[in-house]
């Protein structure tokens, strides 16, 4: 994959930012809301503009707030997104004027040594004729005038960002694909998911070793699901943290309801799931439904206990969530459960071996010979019911499908097989044919009889 330039969104809060982003990378990722202050970490994503390729970075509202408040620490994060990009997309509201921190947010762009674009957004229209005339006061050149709700000043956008991004007019040739093992399947997609407050954003950043995603005391500080690329051990990552998600009778916040809604999507794109608990607080019931809702995604499960340096009675306190896992998560049998502290980064590169492992049993195929010898001796050990005093016979399984592995079992009458039978093949499959605690789908199929009309 071509290393591509960095394009970073800056500006004040509610000036459109995360709309023109969305705009940029083709689709609806970045949540967006009427209220200012929506956007909190960078979040990136690959853009294409009339074939003007680049990595588009989304950023917060720049606010003039003490370092040490949530505006502060999200205005450092901007900081960092504008350092490390090669161009940097100032916008303005057109049609609200230029106000204080826009002059403000200038005067630090103009000290800066990445290239600024400015850029008038909401311009459709008269309306934000003024606006376009008071930002020549800037000093930082003619504003790009464009719509990015409704499209307009694209090509007005590509001419200012194509000398800045390809100098020479061309584009730039594409790296040869890495010739890896590794990178056959692509990188490890690896969701944390939790209630407020377990660390996700924490693990991530000791994962990075950088402050990549605001933290803080404050609950429910992220509100997108951001996705980062990682190298770990040489092996390619993409982490996604996740809003934390409360009970649903407490979210009545619309903004609360999107976040989480971001959080059940990030899910559908992950891999495996790391289900992120607070060992000062144990296992709640909240934590049970988050876990269920990624396995009925069919996504691979992994339960981490986080804070684990500070946890009090570790012994008795791991053997209580084991065992309540196996209770409450029935449908699934030997969860991995391993200890990990975001604060002093112990247990994490156990967590993330254990994330490649049940990926690859997530992924992994069996061939019908060797499933349907494994299945005759189930069914030898433990023949199926006879409901009525009418045999169900089995003939044969096939795997139809991977990630998550799916299967289809031919037989007659299989629509009268019982429950507790299916999951004992299924718990079968998993132990004796290295699928380990994966979601596993059987689907029941009888041939069809051709007297039957």
């Amino acid at each position: 994959m071509p290393n591509l330039p960095v394009v970073a969104i800056i500006g004040r809060p509610n000036v459109g930012k995360s709309t023109l982003f969305n705009r940029l990378v083709g689709k609806k990722l970045a949540l967006v809301d009427d209220r200012p202050g929506v956007t909190r970490d960078r979040r990136e994503g690959d853009a294409s503009l009339i074939g003007l390729d680049f990595r588009v970075i989304d950023t917060a509202g720049y606010e003039d707030q003490d370092a040490a408040s949530l505006p502060g620490r999200m205005r450092q994060q901007t900081e960092a997104a504008v350092a490390q990009a090669d161009v940097a997309l100032f916008l303005i509201d057109a049609r609200a004027g230029i106000v204080p921190l826009d002059a403000e947010i200038a005067r630090w762009l103009r000290g800066s040594t990445t290239p600024i674009v400015l850029v008038a957004n909401k311009a459709e229209g008269r309306a934000g004729e003024s606006g376009i005339i008071e930002a020549l006061g800037l000093g930082l050149g003619d504003p790009v005038q464009l719509s990015a709700e409704h499209g307009e000043g694209m090509g007005e956008l590509f001419e200012a960002l194509l000398p800045l991004l390809e100098p020479d007019g061309q584009a730039p040739a594409e790296e040869p694909p890495e010739d890896d093992e590794f990178y056959e399947k692509g990188p490890l997609k690896l969701a944390i998911i939790g209630r407020p407050n377990a660390g996700k954003s924490t693990l991530i950043n000791r994962m990075l070793g950088e402050e990549r995603l605001i933290t803080g005391p404050e609950a429910g500080i992220t509100r997108d699901s951001i996705a980062i690329d990682w190298m770990w051990e040489g092996r390619p990552v993409r982490l996604i943290d996740t809003a934390g998600m409360r009970k649903r009778a407490l979210v009545q916040d619309k903004l609360e309801k999107l976040s989480v809604a971001d959080a059940l999507h990030a899910i559908d794109f992950a891999e495996v799931v790391v289900l992120l608990l607070d060992a000062t607080r144990g296992l709640e019931a909240q934590d049970l439904r988050i876990a269920d809702a990624a396995l009925q995604e069919g996504r691979a499960l992994i339960v981490a206990i986080n804070k684990w340096d500070v946890a009090e009675n570790g012994s008795s306190l791991f053997n209580g969530i084991r065992g309540a896992l196996e209770e409450g998560l029935s449908q699934v049998k030997g969860l991995p459960v391993l200890t990990v502290s975001a604060a002093t980064g112990k247990g994490i590169d156990t967590l993330i071996q254990v994330a490649f492992d049940t990926r690859e049993a997530w992924s992994r195929r069996v061939g019908t010979g060797e499933l349907n010898r494994w299945f005759e001796k189930a069914v030898d050990a433990n023949p199926p019911p006879a409901p009525g005093g009418k045999r169900i016979k089995l003939r044969y399984l096939t795997q139809a499908k991977t990630r998550p592995p799916g299967f289809v079992l031919f037989g007659t009458r299989v629509d009268q097989l019982p429950m507790s039978y299916q999951r004992y093949l299924i718990n079968g499959i998993r132990r004796d044919l290295g699928f380990g605690a994966v979601p596993v789908r059987l689907t029941l199929r009888a041939p069809k009889n051709p007297f039957d009309r």
